[in-house]
């Protein structure tokens, strides 16, 4: 059964606690954290080893990017270092393994920094894309509703009418797009993505490019949670990525693949994914680069579903604005939590399966486990 935390202290106890499994495959490992200055009591936290002789290929394991997030992807992070580090080769194999890009938001369980960020629509110059995504405008009202949130039967009877006739107006491929792209013009909306670079991805860019240097080949994974059929988890591929989503399947061995596109996932601007493809390829042009998510999907992929996911997000962005009753309050922690990490056993039990799957076809595939 999968090893998830109960708090993202303990997370990140359990994750310093790797130091001497690790360093007795590499003597040299180092492991370093960044206390962030809006609240120094949690930091991003990094294990880093360079390939003892030769620089093959460098494995990299991302988690917590979306604070909630981070709960699955430390037990991902766990079930990599107990059963699929030992099968690596340190002579050929270095490794960047990270956790809690997002910490506050771990800590918290919000998804989101306390500036309402989305970190993974924040890898880029947001002054350069505020004119992007104008169809956010006109759905402002319906995605960001204002005021204390005094009634869940009464937000959610509005939020139904709401989207019937939104529905009816947009379509809904149209307000999918809108919603999940991201946008850079609304502090307070949904999927906001910053005016300006975050401490956070500041971080992370940092160590994405001193991390790169000198390899020949660079696989990296992000963990999250959320998207696609509630039973089954989808591989998702950059747009930079050259191989098509069946291409991907077959070479890794997975069941479900999909593109950061309109056709197969949603678009996405300013994804962590993103930048690293970009990066390797400015900085190392003969390097070879794979870099994928990780996605468990929750409450399923239907368009019930999806308008359920929809309403805990708008519901959580208004009670954290403008604040809730407590039994109000209660409802919307408890089905955001669901969102990220759901409860049922055999939820866990199948995203543990799924996890071994893809990390056993994609491990072995890019030369790191025989």
């Amino acid at each position: 059964m999968l090893n998830i935390p109960a708090s993202y202290d303990d997370s990140r106890a359990r994750f310093l606690s790797y130091a001497e499994r690790i360093r007795d495959l590499w003597p040299a490992a180092r492991f370093d954290a960044h206390p962030l200055a809006f609240d120094p009591s949690v930091s991003i936290d990094w294990c880093s080893a360079e390939a003892i002789e030769r620089k093959d290929r460098l494995f990299i394991l991302t988690t917590g990017l979306h604070g909630i997030e981070g709960y699955l992807g430390a037990a991902m992070l766990d079930l990599f270092v107990n059963d699929y580090l030992p099968r690596f080769d340190p002579a050929a194999s270095g490794i960047l393994l990270v956790h809690a890009v997002n910490p506050w938001g771990m800590k918290h369980w919000r998804r989101n920094n306390p500036y309402n960020v989305d970190l993974n629509r924040n890898f880029c110059d947001p002054s350069a894309l505020k004119n992007i995504n104008p169809d956010y405008d006109p759905l402002f009202d319906f995605l960001n509703p204002s005021g204390p949130l005094k009634s869940v039967v009464y937000s959610t009877a509005r939020f139904a009418w709401q989207t019937v006739s939104t529905i009816r107006r947009f379509g809904v491929k149209r307000i999918r797009e809108a919603t999940l792209m991201g946008q850079y013009r609304h502090p307070e909306g949904i999927y906001f993505g910053g005016v300006e670079m975050q401490e956070e991805t500041e971080v992370m860019q940092s160590l994405f490019q001193d991390a790169i240097t000198g390899y020949a080949q660079v696989t990296h994974l992000d963990m999250h949670t959320a998207y696609g059929p509630r039973h089954q988890m989808t591989l998702v591929n950059s747009p930079r990525e050259r191989m098509t989503s069946v291409e991907t399947a077959s070479r890794f061995g997975v069941p479900r693949v999909a593109a950061a596109n309109p056709d197969e996932f949603y678009t996405i601007h300013g994804d962590m994914t993103d930048y690293l493809y970009a990066l390797v390829r400015e900085k190392s042009p003969s390097t070879k680069i794979y870099s994928g998510t990780f996605e468990f999907g929750t409450f399923g992929d239907s368009l019930i579903a999806g308008i359920r996911s929809l309403r805990i997000t708008i519901l959580k962005n208004q009670a954290n604005l403008f604040g809730a009753n407590p039994a109000a309050q209660a409802w919307i922690d408890e089905e955001y939590r669901e969102l990220y990490l759901p409860a049922d056993p055999a939820w866990r039990a199948k995203a543990e399966a799924d996890g071994r799957q893809a990390f056993e076809g994609i491990l072995q595939a890019e030369g790191f486990i025989s």
